[in-house]
């Protein structure tokens, strides 16, 4: 039976949000959220535009930054936004060990963002959409076991 996932307010399932407050570091660099993260690296290498979001006290406000096009959108952005979004979430999975256990206890249930509004990152609102967090998450948690596998 799939698990259905989407706000950060789900227990204990609200930490797969890229929304949820679980700080973790990439190339050198602390990011409140991986919405933080995901965003800001649409302007890669606009490091001004980036500071900018990496700043916003909220991963709201800095989607609705990140969306907006008055900031330069790399031009390569379609070919390499699934590798940051997979770089974002394993990095915060490998450094918050208490998130880490929840998507490790999944198991191997079917991991679904269920909104309704995005059809590439979750299932969309007709349950046919991409669910590219979704698999995202899955990838990340088969990481995580095979690495823990190997130390044992």
């Amino acid at each position: 039976m799939p698990l259905l996932f989407y706000g950060t307010r789900e227990i204990p399932y609200g930490c797969f949000s890229n929304f949820s407050a679980h700080k973790f570091k990439l190339e050198n660099i602390e990011w409140r959220t991986s919405e933080h993260y995901f965003q800001a690296m649409k302007f890669f290498p606009h490091w001004d535009h980036i500071n900018a979001l990496r700043a916003m006290p909220s991963p709201m406000q800095v989607a609705k930054a990140g969306r907006s096009r008055a900031r330069p959108l790399r031009e390569d952005w379609e070919e390499v936004k699934d590798d940051i979004m997979r770089a974002a979430v394993l990095a915060k999975f490998e450094q918050n060990l208490e998130i880490q256990t929840v998507l490790l206890e999944t198991g191997q249930e079917e991991l679904i963002e269920n909104t309704t509004h995005d059809h590439y990152w979750g299932c969309g609102s007709t349950g046919t959409g991409k669910n590219m967090l979704g698999i995202i998450l899955m990838e990340t948690r088969e990481i995580l076991r095979s690495r823990l596998e190997e130390k044992t």
